[in-house]
């Protein structure tokens, strides 16, 4: 028996790929790119590629374990994966037991009863994100388990919320320009994306704009795939990005190449922005960003006056101190530009916003009324160091992680290792490897992957939904998310509908928003279709299909229009207006900013930990903490297929500060802070400028001292969105001294 299965991918990309899966017999044989999805086009990123190793992986968790053994990183062996390179033996390691689902689920409820009588429920604390973007096994059984448990709430603020609440304060929504759009631009902003890295199936539509003569430039402070691919690219100092923009828009409005119509139909507070920009001209931004000042009024002159003008901002931008301001500061630029009008023009940075779902229904958050009365605490879960070593009223006594890999991931790295290392917390891992924090459980329950079971699947990198069906059993005894938080709430007693509802049930509840875009899109059309594009507007075919061409520059009078010899309407969300904030206009001036005591405009103040920072003195080096290429945050890690895509434990550094230090490519360095310390390999190679380190997220048990990059980074918040700040972090670097 062979037959081919559409699913979706569930990873934290903003691509959401929709993937064919050809099962022979019951077994997965082969994984490709659904040829149809107007997005996906029928290719996979590498990573995802090789997705049956993953599957079928013999370090998979396939059973209920119990821990026998003590809490400590399980030893690595290595690998064929190149030097540094580490790998987990088979099997599952010693320190655990196999044990039932029973075993497990009734030992589970008991130290959760005990727990509740003892400390309160407020005690126990979830800990999941983006391990699956999925709707179901990304947030909704586990949630109304946790809501009805009346256990502390997780502000689940790592990655986005500072860019989110950044693009919010502008333009009330995240909405941004259709990736299909992008071949239409003649001017592309990639600033803080590595769009040939992480955001792959935008490339094409690049390469087509730069087929017809577009340019593409690029914004970062580290050389990335796509920076070498750009036609200018263009070094910043990290964490200067708001400082950028607004030296762009001190051009753009003083030499009078904003949209005037456009501003003064659409947007709000442009006098005080014009009046907050001659506080930044290039002259006096080029000492905080490193770019010239020609080369900033150049950037500017060019995005105003060339039609259509694309930015693809990505998170990158947000994850320092000033992470917020900076998202928000870009965001004004097509606002006074009129770009929002055009196809091709805007801004993408998530695409989220338009999906609009019954998440309140999914997550059941009024069964927190129920189990006590009132809402439950908020842990913000970039600090879990704190929570897991200084939160009382009452202490942490219970941490349940599922879609995350906190031991990995999370800032402060050594204070979460000491958290999660107390021999008084139950911690429990849903999991489908055994991952840093597995060697910190207590309980370890085998996790499906999204061959495994069936989900509905949004994106935030476009707009189409879609139905992700179930390709094969599960594989040993692993369950999805919605299955073992239904079986955690039967054996806590719990007996509210919503606990029983089937998954089918499930999507129906999720689509039954009162959402217009989600009209006439419910379960059996996408059962039938697979990919069902968003209604915008209502006109249009049922099938979507890529637009072919249009008019570089086409204005438009409505929010919804078509290209000339087009199949789909172009989506424009804001090109009559139309914002999503209480003025319905774009907000370059926001009162209530002031709550938050920033800037109501805009402003640029240097992170503490950045060369311009207090601290310089003592740690002069600017080090960002990025995600690698290959691997998803620290999902893939662990794969050898992946691994080999990767060169890991590597401390990039400039020529420059490399010969102040003695330093050679290839010399073990040491580097530090007063948070701790990582050895490295140097690799001196050009893709930091003077004064910036860079090194990459891995697995800590596959990195030499079984602690990774996060040793050196904060529990520091950003200015809005209590985000992560991982690229404000300041360290030295020497050569490692050779151990007696």
């Amino acid at each position: 028996m062979k037959n081919v299965v559409h699913a979706a991918c569930p990873h934290d990309c903003p691509d959401a790929c929709g993937v064919l899966i050809t099962v022979e017999n019951g077994r997965a044989t082969k994984i490709q790119g659904d040829p149809s999805h107007p997005i996906t086009r029928g290719f996979l990123c590498a990573k995802v590629a090789k997705y049956l190793g993953r599957v079928y992986s013999t370090e998979r968790v396939l059973y209920p374990m119990r821990r026998i053994g003590p809490k400590e990183p399980a030893s690595a062996g290595r690998n064929s994966a190149g030097e540094g390179a580490r790998a987990i033996p088979a099997g599952p390691p010693p320190a655990f037991k196999r044990i039932t689902w029973d075993e497990a689920l009734d030992e589970i409820a008991a130290r959760f009863k005990t727990i509740v009588a003892e400390f309160g429920s407020e005690a126990i604390l979830p800990y999941s994100y983006g391990g699956t973007l999925a709707v179901l096994n990304g947030s909704s059984m586990d949630r109304r388990f946790f809501h009805r448990l009346g256990a502390s709430q997780l502000d689940r603020t790592i990655c986005s919320t500072a860019g989110e609440e950044g693009l919010r304060s502008v333009i009330g929504v995240k909405l941004g320009t259709e990736p299909e759009q992008f071949r239409h631009s003649r001017y592309i902003i990639a600033w803080g994306a590595n769009i040939h890295g992480n955001n792959v199936h935008l490339w094409p539509f690049i390469e087509e704009a730069r087929r017809a003569g577009a340019k593409l430039i690029v914004i970062d402070p580290y050389r990335t795939r796509t920076a070498k691919c750009a036609d200018w690219y263009l070094p910043i100092n990290p964490g200067t990005d708001a400082a950028l923009a607004l030296a762009m828009m001190h051009v753009i409005i003083n030499e009078h190449l904003y949209d005037a119509d456009y501003v003064a139909k659409y947007t709000l507070g442009f006098e005080q922005l014009r009046d907050k920009v001659q506080e930044y001209p290039p002259e006096h931004v080029s000492k905080w960003t490193g770019i010239s000042a020609a080369d900033i009024a150049r950037l500017a002159r060019e995005y105003a006056t060339t039609r259509p003008a694309v930015i693809r901002v990505n998170y990158g931008v947000q994850r320092s101190e000033r992470g917020g301001m900076s998202t928000r500061s870009i965001a004004m630029l097509p606002c006074i530009t009129g770009s929002w009008k055009e196809i091709g023009g805007g801004l993408q940075l998530s695409t989220s916003g338009a999906y609009g779902l019954n998440r309140e229904a999914l997550e059941g958050v009024e069964l927190m009324d129920k189990a006590l009365g009132r809402p439950a605490r908020i842990v913000n879960m970039v600090e879990l160091g704190k929570a897991l070593n200084a939160l009382d009223s009452p202490p942490v006594k219970a941490l349940f992680v599922y879609n995350s890999n906190p031991a990995a991931v999370c800032p402060n790295h050594n204070e979460v290792v000491r958290g999660l290392r107390r021999s008084d917390l139950f911690t429990v891992v849903h999991e489908q490897f055994f991952t840093d924090t597995t060697d910190y459980a207590d309980i370890v329950l085998p996790a499906t992957t999204f061959f495994e079971h069936k989900d509905l699947q949004t994106g935030y990198g476009h707009y189409y939904l879609q139905i992700s069906d179930q390709a094969i059993d599960p594989l040993g005894e692993c369950r999805p998310n919605v299955e073992a938080f239904r079986a955690l709430a039967q054996r806590m007693g719990f007996e509210d509908e919503c606990f029983r509802q089937t998954v089918d049930e499930m999507i129906d509840t999720a689509l039954d928003s009162g959402n217009p875009w989600l009209e006439e899109i419910d379960r059996h059309r996408l059962e039938q279709e697979k990919h069902v594009r968003l209604n915008f507007g209502g006109a249009g075919p049922r099938s979507a299909a890529p637009s072919r061409a249009t008019v570089p520059g086409q204005t438009v009078s409505e929010q919804t229009v078509p290209p000339q010899d087009s199949q789909v309407q172009s989506f424009l969300p804001f090109a009559c207006g139309n914002f999503r904030t209480p003025s319905g206009k774009a907000e370059l001036y926001n009162e209530r900013l002031k709550m938050q005591r920033l800037d109501p405009v805009a402003d640029f103040v240097p992170p503490s930990e950045s060369r311009h920072g207090q601290h310089a003195k003592v740690f002069p080096l600017e080090l960002l903490a990025r995600k690698a290429d290959n691997f998803l945050n620290s999902t893939f890690s662990n794969l050898p297929s992946v691994q080999q895509m990767e060169e890991p434990g590597l401390l990039e550094i400039n020529a420059v500060d490399a010969r102040a230090r003695g330093i050679a490519d290839g010399d073990m360095v040491r580097v530090f802070n007063r948070r701790g310390e990582l050895l490295l390999k140097a690799r001196v190679d050009g893709a930091v400028q003077s004064g910036v380190v860079s090194a990459r997220l891995n697995w800590a048990k596959l990195t030499t001292g079984s602690r990774n990059v996060n040793v050196l980074t904060s529990e520091k918040l950003t200015d809005m969105g209590n985000s992560a700040t991982f690229y404000s972090v300041l360290v030295e670097v020497e050569l490692s001294k050779p151990a007696c």
